[in-house]
C-alpha cells in the first residue's frame, strides 16, 4: 500500500468514526431531550441522517454507493415498462390463477376431511 493509499485510508476510518460518533450522540440527544415535540425530534433527526449521508458520500464505499445509485438510476430509465394494458392482462390472469388454485385446494381439503372423518368413525 502506498502513502496516499494509506492516508486516504486513514482519513476513510476517521469519517467512519465520525458517523457513528455522531449517530450515537443522536440517539443520546433523542433520548435526554424525550420531553421535546417528536415531530421537532424526527426533524432534527432527518437533519442529522442528510449530514451522516453526506460524509459517507465523501468516503471510498460511498462514493462507490453513489456511483452504483446513479447507475441504477439510469438502468431504470432504460426499462421498457409495460402498459397500462398489460398491467391489467396480467394482473387479472394472476387474480384468476389465485382464485382457481384456491378452489382446488378448498376442494381438495373438503375431500380430505371427509375421508378423515369416514376413517375416524
Amino acid at each position: 500500500m502506498n502513502a496516499t493509499a494509506k492516508t486516504s485510508n486513514m482519513f476513510d476510518v476517521l469519517k467512519w468514526m465520525l458517523i457513528v460518533i455522531l449517530f450515537g450522540g443522536g440517539l443520546a440527544v433523542n433520548y435526554y431531550y424525550s420531553h421535546i415535540p417528536l415531530p421537532i425530534r424526527m426533524i432534527a433527526w432527518i437533519v442529522l441522517f442528510a449530514v451522516l449521508l453526506a460524509i459517507a458520500a465523501w468516503t471510498a464505499k460511498g462514493k462507490i454507493a453513489a456511483e452504483f445509485l446513479a447507475e441504477a438510476r439510469n438502468e431504470l430509465r432504460r426499462v421498457v415498462w409495460p402498459t397500462k394494458q398489460e398491467t391489467i392482462q396480467t394482473t387479472t390472469i394472476v387474480v384468476v390463477m389465485v382464485v382457481t388454485a384456491g378452489l382446488v385446494l378448498w376442494g381438495l381439503d373438503s375431500v380430505l376431511m371427509l375421508f378423515v372423518s369416514w376413517l375416524t368413525r
